[in-house]
């Protein structure tokens, strides 16, 4: 059992001072308040609960700026695919391993403790199944237990490049399955995870484009409890095409015919009505928001306004892994609601602090999507947390919220300083342990991928 003490720490019932933790096999085995430190125990002057990066496909880092070349036509969503497409048209599972490393090491040392990593990429560069059908899950399991990062592992169902069941395109070939192939894949692929501490496998539609009604529910029937993660509404031309198909919106078909409730990941609803929002918090579902790639492609911004006015719950995510940061993705989330409300601290949703409104429904919002029973510092809690860097400009002076204040509004470089995944301290000073070999073997990587 290791001992760690805070001067200030952020606790479900708010801040505390003089905060001692013990952590045993992973989790807090013991919080207390106004403690005095322990010999032995490791002190720091901040501590915050880790937090979930619900949504990543880890291979797109490879891909981070290659895209940022204006097209003969107006470039999209749907051109910035083409380009994602030829990426995966050439990475091998050792390529894959890598880039997902160094995305995950990248997540650490800014904060996330967690990744959902929607995984779409289950076959070869042919589109025929490897001899073992979980080899690129496998993949994604040695690089989250090789970082240390959390893992809710979720197999995509694709079967489809449109809606009506149009057949897949062969750039779409290495993601398509069977719902029997998806079945053996998911089943095989909750053995990969086995070794990764608290590892979590759900699945995920991939949206309703790729999957008809009748492989939805077949889908979900091999959930059980387990997380349930689908793209929705991202795209204007998504909803156009769905309502000429199904006559109807894509969220509101969604909650019309499927059992959306608290195992659900409703991700961007970008483009979701007011009557469709205010269904979703009914649900219980989570909107997992990633306002960095949204932007980056141009998807529009989510009317976070509605969904919190109406109870709902939403949670972040790197998605596209252009640009990795907690913070990043939580003032960007702030700032495009600025922009489109024409008014400021719209997330505080009637908080004082802004910062600590949108800290924690990332911690809520995510640890629910990824399938976690609780989080935060709390007893019996997984032991993910992070230190903060009291002596870091933006951090100066302040105490309470306003240090998640100036943390998400005011630092340019990250004030990180520890983390712990499972009690594991994978970061110290801001550097991930095991920064430098990752980032060579990621490096070497692109430099020959970029190559070809």
């Amino acid at each position: 059992m290791s001992g760690l003490f805070f001067e200030d720490a952020l606790l479900p019932q708010g801040w505390a001072k003089n905060v001692r933790l013990l952590i045993e096999a992973g989790r807090f085995a013991f919080i207390e308040s106004g403690a005095a430190p322990q010999p032995g125990d490791e002190r720091h002057r901040i501590g915050l609960p880790g937090i979930c990066n619900l949504h990543s496909h880890a291979f797109q880092r490879g891909m981070a700026g290659l895209a940022e070349v204006r097209s003969a036509s107006t470039d999209s969503f749907w051109s910035w695919r083409e380009l994602m497409y030829r990426f995966v048209g050439r990475i091998s599972p050792d390529d894959i391993e890598a880039v997902a490393a160094q995305a995950y090491v990248e997540m650490l040392e800014k904060g996330f403790t967690r990744v959902g990593e929607f995984h779409y990429i289950h076959h070869d560069i042919s589109g025929a199944a490897y001899d073992n059908i979980a080899e690129l899950a496998e993949r994604i399991a040695a690089s989250a237990q090789a970082t240390g990062i959390g893992l809710t592992l979720l197999p995509v169902f694709y079967a489809h490049a449109g809606f009506g069941g149009r057949d897949p395109s062969p750039a779409q070939r290495r993601f398509v399955n069977s719902i029997d192939g998806f079945a053996r894949l998911l089943e095989a692929s909750r053995r990969a995870v086995a070794a990764v501490p608290g590892a979590v496998v759900g699945v995920a539609p991939h949206s309703l484009r790729a999957v008809s009604a009748d492989e939805l529910a077949a889908v979900l029937a091999l959930a059980g409890d387990a997380p349930i993660h689908i793209h929705v509404a991202e795209q204007v031309l998504e909803v156009e095409e769905c309502l000429a198909f199904h006559g109807q919106r894509p969220l509101q078909w969604l909650l019309d015919h499927a059992p959306v409730d608290r195992r659900w990941c409703l991700v961007h609803a970008t483009h979701a009505s007011a009557d469709e929002l205010a269904r979703t918090a009914a649900s219980g579902a989570v909107v997992g928001l990633c306002p960095i790639t949204e932007a980056n492609l141009g998807d529009g911004i989510f009317d976070a306004p509605r969904l919190l006015g109406a109870g709902g719950r939403y949670g972040i995510g790197s998605d596209s892994n252009v640009q990795i940061g907690l913070a990043d993705e939580l003032r960007l989330l702030e700032y495009g609601q600025r922009l489109a409300q024409r008014t400021r601290n719209v997330m505080a949703h009637g908080q004082a602090s802004t910062g600590r409104a949108l800290f924690d429904a990332a911690l809520q919002g995510g640890a629910q999507a990824l399938g976690l029973a609780s989080a935060g510092l709390q007893e019996a809690a997984p032991a993910d947390l992070i230190s903060l860097d009291a002596g870091h400009i933006a951090l100066a002076g302040r105490g309470g919220d306003a240090i998640l204040d100036g943390w998400i509004f005011a630092g340019q470089q990250t004030p990180v300083d520890c983390v712990w995944a499972a009690g594991r301290k994978l970061v110290s000073g801001g550097r991930h342990h095991d920064r430098d070999a990752v980032a060579r073997r990621f490096k070497n990587t692109l430099e020959r991928l970029l190559a070809a």
